[in-house]
């Protein structure tokens, strides 16, 4: 089995009518027990302010209005979590890459509109979960495009443009391909 992590799963335009319909997902974990990712393409009605605002935390800063909550997956809808640039001293981080952290700790939280700040993140609320052999099989039944994944994409790209983005860094037209798999 080939690892995922650090990879994109573009949505094929024939997984409609779901919730991963025209999704793009960054795999933070995938090994022999299964895979983790976080859907980076679907904004809740929900900005970074007024989560924080929710949350009770005094550094609400006008600088985090606008900035979109994503819906990171169906799974632990309630559960938050920040991919963001390497920065060390938070609680609960995961380094993906030389350019990628994962943070699942509260504090990170508090530096979000301060000069503390990572460089560059995203919030997430949730996360795409699949158990051992799920994600093989789906790669099987044609439902995802494997690439690459893309620091550019994840945070200099605006969030509607992404799953079109993604497809396009490797050269393809995602609507161009077709719907089933072919066998030589």
């Amino acid at each position: 089995m080939q690892s995922l992590q650090n990879y994109f799963l573009v949505a094929m335009p024939t997984l409609n009518d779901s919730v991963f319909e025209r999704s793009l997902i960054y795999i933070c974990e995938h090994n022999e027990k299964g895979a983790m990712g976080i859907m980076l393409n679907v904004p809740l009605d929900l900005d970074v302010c007024q989560l924080l605002t929710q949350m009770k935390l005094e550094n609400t800063s006008f600088s985090l209005s606008g900035k979109p909550v994503l819906s990171g997956g169906p799974v632990s809808t309630d559960r938050g979590f920040v991919l963001h640039t390497p920065m060390d001293g938070f609680h609960a981080s995961m380094a993906l890459t030389d350019e990628l952290m994962l943070t699942t700790s509260l504090d990170i939280l508090s530096t979000l509109g301060t000069s503390a700040e990572p460089k560059q993140y995203l919030i997430a609320l949730g996360y795409a979960g699949w158990e051992k052999g799920q994600l093989e099989q789906e790669l099987l039944d044609n439902t995802w495009l494997t690439i690459p994944a893309s620091s550019g994409i994840i945070f200099n790209t605006p969030v509607e443009d992404r799953w079109l983005a993604a497809s396009q860094s490797v050269g393809i037209d995602i609507w161009q391909v077709a719907p089933v798999a072919g066998h030589a």
